[in-house]
């Protein structure tokens, strides 16, 4: 690939053009505004002249519900040899293409699965992609020019690619990231009117359950719009699941025994129920889940605090898996979190407490 043109210049469309940029692929930048066309090519994401002809690979990255148009009118014009999308629903632009009569062999659908809470140009960055999954939904009529255009960009992008049947992609985002979105966002709504005494005591699992709830509402409507046959599916389970859980809850506060009981073992059956689909989420590098072992240290938040740790995990000879931060209310400290083999917990607990580190049991 030598050329390309990105059309829609948001999150996806400018981080993409970023990639492809560093890569040395001349990216053409288009967009309905072109004040966002300009701001990703100041960026460094290429250029926001047209290009004098035909690019390799079209790049559309416009909200799911324009998609479809964005790609009729790239195509009749022949702005490409092949053109893909990025959209988070694949189904819905395929079928609105084939029913306006556009040959579709010249087209692939695909989503990088990968995204932040932030929108537009500025939110853009080149690494976005990296080591993550990105599908690409092929049929028996696509031309293997356009798959091998997709895979080297998948490739520039340094994302694995997951091939998939578009339908089955879109039951699959449906579970693992639209419905779940809609969940986070109505816990997050319990917090909106609460009290303040109350609000001050969130900690790091309230941040963990809330956080994609952050996103922008414009842009998941039309996410949503796209996709909202499979998620009110999984709505109706989970509302499902609410009303028993519920129920349990008021058995506990019976008198009866038996009732509390029966109670006791709803609430047991939900949380076995939800071990059970946590340890499936795939773990580091997406292999599959490993169990590590906790090491709590208190930090300070000063500038530096966090590389001296890292720094000094690193001299005892451990590697540290994965780290979360948790930060204490009214105070200018933290607890951090390293996740390391069990191991090499003991090592790291004396190599730590050694140079001075607190360490919390």
């Amino acid at each position: 690939m030598r050329t390309a043109l990105v059309i829609g210049t948001g999150l996806i469309g400018t981080s993409a053009a970023l990639a492809l940029s560093r890569r040395g692929v001349v990216v053409h930048l288009a967009d309905h505004d072109p004040e966002q066309a300009r701001t990703a090519a100041a960026l460094g994401a290429g250029t926001d002249e047209a290009p004098d002809g035909p690019v390799d690979l079209a790049i559309v990255a416009a909200p799911p519900a324009h998609v479809a148009d964005v790609l009729a009118d790239a195509m009749r014009r022949g702005a490409a040899r092949g053109y893909v999308d990025v959209a988070s629903v694949k189904g819905g632009p395929r079928r609105e293409l084939r029913e306006r009569g556009l040959d579709l062999a010249p087209y692939l659908g695909t989503h990088p699965m990968s995204g932040r809470e932030r929108s537009g140009p500025l939110a853009g960055t080149a690494d976005l992609f990296e080591g993550r999954p990105w599908v690409l939904t092929p049929t028996r009529d696509t031309d293997t020019e356009v798959l091998n255009l997709a895979l080297e960009l998948v490739s520039h992008c340094r994302a694995v690619p997951v091939v998939m049947d578009a339908d089955a992609h879109d039951r699959a985002v449906a579970l693992v990231s639209h419905m779940p979105h809609l969940v986070s966002s109505m816990v997050a709504a319990r917090l909106e009117h609460a009290e303040e005494a109350a609000v001050r005591l969130c900690g790091q699992g309230i941040r963990d359950v809330t956080r994609i709830a952050a996103s922008d509402p414009g842009m998941w409507i039309d996410i949503l719009s796209a996709n909202p046959g499979p998620v009110a599916d999984l709505l109706t389970d989970v509302a499902a699941d609410l009303e028993e859980t519920v129920r349990a809850l008021r058995a506990l506060q019976s008198s009866d025994e038996d009732k509390r009981r029966e109670g006791s073992t709803g609430i047991e059956d939900v949380l076995r129920r939800g071990n059970a689909g946590q340890v499936r989420v795939p773990g580091k590098h997406g292999s599959a889940p490993r169990v590590y072992e906790t090491v709590t240290v208190l930090i300070d938040d000063q500038p530096g605090q966090l590389a001296r740790i890292f720094a000094d995990a690193g001299r005892a000879g451990v590697n540290v898996e994965d780290v979360r931060i948790e930060h204490a209310t009214g105070q200018q400290a933290g607890l951090i979190q390293l996740m390391v083999e069990p191991k090499a917990a003991p090592v790291l607990i004396s190599g730590l407490r050694e140079r001075g580190w607190a360490i919390r049991q």
